[in-house]
Parts: structure tokens; sequence; C-alpha cells
């Protein structure tokens, strides 16, 4: 699952965090995804689910902890994998340099990414999550090629989440979906080019935009369901995003 949760500010009025964070964390329990990416979670945020979702745990032991962040975080299944390496650098010029910003980036943007093996299983495999930036286009494309030549060197399976900011089709998905590429977009895996869906809302579940929060998978992994979750209750969101999860096999 990838699920931008929308930060923690009284902007929001009525869907400020602490009056959904409740329905954020039902959400996750009701749906019990193994490997779940969240972004745009503050420390405040990241702390409740720690606390909230029992049976996971944050992939956050490599992280310069700064109060001050938006963090792309790594939830998972503790009884289900074991975690053989984990890191995260920032989408800049300098990625070692904490909240660089390059390309004209309205904020810092990082990846943060796992090296899981399944309990029982052999295979080792990438879990990765990510927040391109919203305003710079040219920021989206550097980060989505340091994304690109970063992994897929290693030349081991992955699955690739997050919110990039661009619907389908777009510079940054074509980095990652062509020809020479072994990624493969789980939505389009189970539906046509022309079947489409939005990832926003404006916390009232009235699609708006495109379907910019995407799962993208390489072999061994087969996409078996995937799902635009718009749990709710009774009109309540828990984010201004649609969770989207995919189901696979390997």
């Amino acid at each position: 699952m990838t699920f931008n949760l929308r930060f923690a500010t009284p902007l929001n009025g009525p869907n400020e965090w602490e009056f959904r964070k409740e329905l954020v964390a039902d959400v996750i329990k009701g749906r019990r995804p193994d490997l779940l990416g969240t972004q745009e979670g503050t420390v405040p945020q990241l702390e409740y689910l720690e606390a909230h979702l029992p049976g996971y745990l944050p992939l956050t032991a490599h992280r310069q902890v700064d109060r001050s962040c938006q963090y792309p975080t790594i939830f998972y299944r503790g009884e289900r994998f074991q975690v053989k390496a984990s890191g995260e650098f920032w989408l800049s010029e300098t990625p070692e340099v904490h909240r660089s910003i390059s390309w004209d980036s309205a904020f810092p943007r990082m990846v943060t990414y796992g090296l899981f093996q399944e309990v029982g299983r052999d295979q080792d495999f990438y879990f990765i999550n990510t927040h391109l930036d919203h305003i710079s286009e040219k920021a989206r494309f550097q980060g989505a090629r340091m994304i690109r030549d970063y992994f897929l060197r290693f030349n081991l399976p992955l699955l690739l989440a997050g919110d990039f900011n661009e619907p389908p089709d777009s510079p940054v998905y074509r980095q990652f979906i062509n020809a020479e590429s072994p990624l493969l977009d789980s939505w389009r895996a189970l539906h046509p080019p022309g079947e489409e869906a939005a990832t926003q809302h404006g916390f009232d579940g009235v699609e708006r935009g495109a379907r910019i929060d995407w799962i993208l998978v390489t072999p061994p992994f087969q996409v078996r369901q995937v799902a635009i979750v718009t749990d709710n209750q009774d009109g309540c969101y828990p984010s201004d995003h649609f969770p989207y999860e995919a189901e696979v096999d390997y």
C-alpha cells in the first residue's frame, strides 16, 4: 500500500490530523498491507502510527530524525519479513546532505528503502518509497532518474511505491515505464490505458486530478489485484489522497 497521509496542519480545519488519525490507523489495520509506504508524515504523525499499528514496525533505524521534516516512511509486518539492509537519500545533487534541495524543488525530497526477505522464502527484494516534488517538473524528473539509476543497477526484484505528483505517461512515468525498463505499472497490469482513475480528492471523496500515487513492480512479482481505497467513516476520509494497494505474488 502507498498512502499519502496529508501532513498535520491546523489549516485543514475539520480535516486536521487530530480529527482523522484514528481513521488513518483503522483503514491500515482493516486493509492489513504487508508493506506500507506513507508520505508527508511528520514525526508526531509517524510516532502515532507506530504506537497504534500493532504488528507493524517502522523502517527508521537508519534515519537522522529531524522533527521539522516530512518523511516518506516504510512500515512492515514484523512477523512476515526480515530486513537485510535499509537506507535513504535526498533527491538532490548532494543526496548525502541532510535536507538538501536541487532543481528548484519546493521542499527537500527523499527516497527511503529496505532490502527485505519474507520469512520462509529465499528471494531478496527492495521495497522503495518516495514522494516527488509537487512544484518543480525538473525536480520530479531528476528525482525519478536518481531512483531509477540507483536501484535498477542491483538487478534485484523491487516494489516502488509513492506519490509521484505526475499522471501516467508523463516524463516521470516514462523514466520508469519504457521498453528498456523491467518496471511495470501495477494498475495497468490489470487495467487498459484508457481505464484510469484519480487518487486525489478534497477530503470529500470526489476524485480530482489524476492517478499520481503508484506502485511499480519488476519480475518475478505478478500483480493479482489492485484497488484505490475509498474507505471512509460517514463521509469522513482519512486523507486528501486515496490509499492505493496492489496484491502481488512471486
